[in-house]
């Protein structure tokens, strides 16, 4: 039987990609019960693929007893797209089909920390903004309580 091919899900993150797997369905029936490939094998292993648009690098070879499982791929360059594919073989059999190619543009820096700057910078607007106002209405520059007298005007 041939393997594959598994579910493959990707995420940037800084300067990585967080690849996550899920092994492909087994369709294998004992006493009316589906089996996965852990449970027909044991052990598995997965090979990821990283390409660019210039080069294709293979991973070093990996084991799983999991269904679904997450592994993270380092020292990435930023604002670089990459594309990854895995391919789950087992000891038995080495007959499988990689998944289809899943891309990801790698972050230089987090967004989530993008947006932590704009919410402190619009806070600190909002804070000198309202000092300000406070000032001109205790000076009584605008919303003033009391009439100015006929002379002044």
């Amino acid at each position: 039987a041939i393997l594959g091919p598994p579910e493959v899900n990707i995420s940037s993150c800084r300067n990585c990609i967080n690849v996550t797997i899920k092994l492909p369905a087994s369709h294998l029936r004992i006493h009316k019960t589906l089996r996965s490939l852990i449970d027909i094998y044991g052990e598995l292993e997965y090979d990821i693929t990283l390409k660019t648009f210039d080069e294709e690098h293979k991973r070093p070879l990996e084991k799983t007893t999991e269904e679904t499982f997450s592994t993270v791929i380092e020292g990435l360059y930023p604002n670089r797209n990459y594309c990854v594919s895995v391919m789950v073989t087992a000891s038995m059999n080495k007959q499988s089909i990689p998944s289809p190619w899943k891309c990801v543009t790698v972050n230089s820096v987090a967004r989530q920390d993008y947006n932590m700057v704009t919410v402190a910078g619009a806070v600190c607007f909002s804070l000198v903004l309202a000092g300000a106002l406070k000032c001109l209405h205790a000076g009584g520059y605008i919303l003033q309580n009391k009439s100015l007298p006929g002379s002044l005007v």
